[in-house]
């Protein structure tokens, strides 16, 4: 397992859910909501800056049946852009469900969804952080695919 802290980032219309990870990359913990538009990339690579992070996770929103949606090629081009920006790799990996698993766990504290969208963003962040750490631990290889910021459109 390499040592340093990762990034963990879930890409929304309206909002991005900021995660990161432990020295070790044993276990990611909510950091912020950013909004989405003017300056995202910017906080998102500051943090990335002040964290000393050693790579950038992206989730990848993929259908149940594994095919891409109007939402993937969003958190593409948005992974496009940080990889852009970025003196560090930017990683995309699955994140089925991550929204949804973050709704249940805070409906299982007693939240509210509307009360809860902001705090949503950062619960699915850290989902599909952990999600990464895990796999990186379990098969001893960094996980999902290298972003190309040239690649696509």
């Amino acid at each position: 397992m390499r040592q340093g802290v990762r990034l963990g980032v879930d890409v929304g219309r309206a909002r991005i859910g900021l995660a990161k990870s432990d020295l070790h990359g044993m276990l990611a913990m909510p950091v912020e909501t950013v909004a989405r538009g003017d300056g995202d990339v910017e906080r998102i690579m500051a943090e990335a800056a002040e964290s000393a992070a050693i790579e950038v996770i992206v989730g990848l929103p993929l259908s149940m049946s594994g095919g891409e949606t109007a939402s993937t090629e969003d958190a593409k081009v948005f992974a496009r852009r940080l990889a852009a920006a970025s003196a560090v790799q930017v990683r995309m990996v699955d994140e089925r469900l991550s929204t949804v698993s973050a709704q249940r766990a805070l409906h299982q504290q007693g939240r509210s969804t509307k009360k809860s969208r902001p705090v949503i963003d950062q619960v699915a962040a850290v989902i599909i952080l952990q999600h990464a750490l895990d796999l990186e631990r379990s098969g001893d290889t960094p996980p999902g695919v290298v972003v190309d910021p040239d690649e696509g459109p």
